[in-house]
């Protein structure tokens, strides 16, 4: 099963391909972790615990988002990988944002993000790489996959959507009930409008 999946973003340049990679039972958390906090240029990714992912959409509108401030020269972090990370939170408090979105040592589901800034960042050699120092599964990044990993009320928490009802009914195919349309919408909101007043 092809563990990474490349993909050309609406509305940013085709030179910009974003590879993303989910995976689950990961048990080398604290060796990623630590790659991060070292700087270790080999490791820039966002690698986002994916338990508060709540559909490809929403992750996909946070990596425009930082990408696009990238393109911008907007960013608040230290990269466009970081932005990603921090682009899925709904306030402006970047340390927090990693707290609540990014990889821990206890993180077990892994979305793992690189975005093509240089020519040499290519499918082939991100795949390889991952290859090398993942230790966990790979599977598919779909909304279906999502759905089984996604913590819904640790994902309204972070975003203060408790009054939101939960949904209790699963859709086939990981298509998403009403109730979660509802919700994905507010997420993608609270991406889109944070920092805007």
């Amino acid at each position: 099963m092809a563990s990474l999946e490349t993909l050309h973003i609406s509305h940013l340049p085709a030179s910009l391909p974003v590879h993303v990679a989910l995976y689950r039972d990961v048990q080398n958390a604290p060796f990623l972790r630590q790659q991060l906090l070292s700087g270790n240029k080999d490791f820039e990714y966002a690698l986002i615990d994916a338990s508060v992912v709540f559909s490809r959409t929403h992750a996909l509108v946070a990596v425009f988002r930082a990408v696009n401030d990238y393109l911008n020269n907007r960013l608040k972090s230290r990269n466009v990988h970081s932005e990603i990370v921090f682009s899925l939170s709904p306030a402006n408090n970047i340390a927090d944002s990693f707290r609540k979105f990014g990889l821990t040592d206890s993180t077990k589901d892994l979305l793992i993000i690189k975005v093509s800034l240089t020519p040499d960042i290519t499918h082939e050699s991100v795949e390889a790489h991952l290859q090398e120092h993942i230790q966990g599964t790979p599977v598919p990044f779909d909304d279906e996959i999502l759905s089984t990993i996604r913590d819904v009320a640790k994902i309204k928490k972070v975003y203060k959507l408790g009054s939101l009802p939960s949904s209790t009914t699963k859709e086939a195919n990981g298509t998403l009930s009403d109730g979660d349309r509802q919700l994905e919408k507010c997420l993608l909101g609270a991406i889109a409008l944070r920092g805007a007043t």
